[in-house]
C-alpha cells in the first residue's frame, strides 16, 4: 500500500476500464470496478494504513460542465404502454429459477416507480400488503456500492402501489416465508441480484412480446409517463418518483403533450362560471301561477 502514489492509482483508474484483451469493458462494469477501488483506498485512509488518500482528484471544471450540460427529455414513444409492459412482466420467467425473481423485481420497478438500486434492497418489513386496494412501499434504502445499503439518491419516501402489485408481492412473501428484516431479492448465494442477468430475463420477455429493447431503468420511465397520462398531479408524481416537480417536469416534458387541449377547455369552464340551472316549463308555470 506504501508503493500507492498518484501516479500509479491514475494509471490503475486508466486500466480499470479496460478488459485483458485491450477491448473497453461497459460502462456500468467500468464504474463499479473504478468505485470499489475508489472505496478500498479511501477506507485504507480512514483506517491510518495510508497517511494520506492518494487516488487523484477529479478533473477540475467537472461539476460546472454538469451544471451547464444540456438536459434531454425523455423519448415517450419508446416506452411500452401499460397493457404492453404487463404481458412483458408475466413473460419474464422462463425454466431458470432465477427468472421468477427477476418478474417480481420488474414489477416493482415499473408499478412502484423505483429504481432499480432501490429494488434489490427491497425488505419485507417495508411492504404494506392488504388483501383488498392499494398497498404501500416504504423506500429506505438502496444499494449504494454494489450490495452496500444506503440512504436512497433523494431520501426515503413512501410510494402507494396498486392492486396488481400488491398481488405479486403477496404471493412472492407467502412463498419464501421472509422475516421482515429479510431482503427480498438474494441469489441462492445470498448475494444481490447482478444487473446483466436482469437485463437478460427483462429483454427476453420483451422480445417474446415482440417489443424492441430498452433499459430497465426505464421500467421507471414508463412508470412516470403512465402516472402522467392517467393525469395524476405533478406534485404527487414528483413525490412517488422522488423528484422535485422542476425535474419531473423537464424529463418527461413529452408525456404532457396533450395537457394543453385538456387545460384550455377547463380555462374555458372557469371562464364561462357556472352554468344556470334549467328548470322544466312545468315548474316554470306553477312560479308564475298566482
Amino acid at each position: 500500500m506504501g508503493q500507492l502514489s498518484r501516479p500509479v492509482l491514475a494509471a490503475v483508474d486508466q486500466r480499470l476500464v479496460i478488459r485483458d484483451d485491450g477491448e473497453p469493458l461497459g460502462p456500468a462494469t467500468a464504474g463499479r470496478f473504478r468505485k470499489v477501488s475508489r472505496a478500498c483506498i479511501r477506507r485504507a485512509f480512514e483506517l491510518g494504513i495510508l497517511d494520506a488518500d492518494p487516488w487523484p482528484p477529479p478533473p477540475r471544471g467537472r461539476s460546472k460542465r454538469k451544471a451547464t450540460r444540456i438536459t434531454r427529455s425523455l423519448s415517450i414513444r419508446s416506452l411500452p404502454a401499460p397493457a404492453t409492459m404487463a404481458r412483458v412482466i408475466d413473460a419474464i420467467p422462463s425454466h431458470q429459477p432465477a427468472s421468477r425473481a427477476y418478474r417480481v423485481m420488474t414489477a416493482v420497478a415499473y408499478y412502484a416507480g423505483l429504481r432499480p438500486s432501490e429494488v434489490v434492497m427491497l425488505r419485507a418489513k417495508a411492504l404494506e400488503m392488504p388483501e383488498d386496494g392499494w398497498g404501500r412501499i416504504h423506500v429506505t434504502e438502496a444499494d449504494v456500492a454494489f450490495d452496500e445499503p444506503g440512504e436512497p439518491k433523494t431520501g426515503p419516501r413512501s410510494v402507494p402501489i396498486p392492486p396488481p402489485l400488491v398481488g405479486i408481492l403477496r404471493e412472492w412473501v407467502v412463498e419464501h416465508d421472509f422475516a421482515a428484516d429479510d431482503l427480498l431479492f438474494r441469489t441462492r448465494n445470498g448475494l444481490r441480484p447482478r444487473a446483466s442477468n436482469w437485463s437478460r430475463a427483462f429483454h427476453r420477455g420483451l422480445r417474446e412480446t415482440g417489443r424492441p429493447p430498452i433499459r430497465i431503468y426505464d421500467c421507471r420511465h414508463a412508470a412516470a409517463t403512465t402516472w402522467l397520462g392517467a393525469g395524476v398531479p405533478l406534485g404527487e408524481v414528483a413525490k412517488r418518483m422522488g423528484h422535485s416537480v422542476e425535474t419531473l417536469v423537464t424529463t418527461y416534458v413529452g408525456a404532457l403533450a396533450g395537457d394543453e387541449t385538456l387545460a384550455n377547455e377547463r380555462i374555458d369552464a372557469a371562464l364561462a362560471g357556472p352554468k344556470p340551472s334549467r328548470r322544466s316549463p312545468r315548474s316554470s308555470r306553477r312560479a308564475s301561477a298566482p
